[in-house]
């Protein structure tokens, strides 16, 4: 007989057991990014794609979300107990090209202007990375040029790698992913 209960135990157990490892629902993810942005997955101004299933994140019961940069190119999904992070691209609006007027041909066509660089390489500059409450600032030198909102290497320390900044204005960056 008790042969016969153990199965059933053990059966009973396991939902338990499940319980006590509990991951994050990406699908309530996928739902909170939805009326973050107010357009559903694939839609202008909603995520790209959903969440992917197999991400295991602690369960959070209260998720914040918030845009990443001015761009709004993606939401931050964050939870402050436990912590984790992920960035959920969304779809951009892209610029309808100019239609070209009447009887031009494309040799005719004025070229876009390039966009002013307004750091140039060796220039001194100092990284940025903080939200409300708090600020870090680090100095570095630029690797290359960069107009505003385009990212370009910065080196911080003789002999480590540099690191990667998207300028701001003359001799200030931040780090990818810093609102600035």
């Amino acid at each position: 007989m008790f042969r016969a209960i153990l199965p059933a135990m053990l059966l009973a157990a396991a939902p338990a057991a499940a319980q006590t490892a509990q991951f994050q629902d990406t699908a309530l993810l996928d739902t909170a990014v939805a009326q973050f942005t107010g357009k559903a997955i694939g839609e202008e101004g909603g995520a790209r794609t959903a969440i992917d299933k197999r991400l295991k994140l602690a369960a959070c019961a209260m998720p914040q979300l918030d845009w990443r940069g001015s761009f709004h190119d993606a939401v931050i999904v964050r939870c402050m107990s436990p912590v984790w992070r992920i960035f959920v691209p969304v779809n951009v609006a892209r610029p309808a090209p100019a239609p070209a007027a009447v009887g031009t041909t494309s040799a005719a066509r004025v070229p876009a202007a390039k966009p002013v660089k307004i750091i140039k390489r060796n220039d001194p500059v100092t990284i940025e990375a903080g939200s409300d409450g708090f600020k870090i600032t680090r100095d570095g030198i630029a690797m290359g040029d960069a107009a505003a909102g385009e990212r370009l290497q910065v080196r911080v320390e003789q002999g480590k790698p540099p690191i990667q900044a998207i300028a701001v204005e003359p001799g200030r960056v931040t780090l990818p992913g810093w609102a600035e």
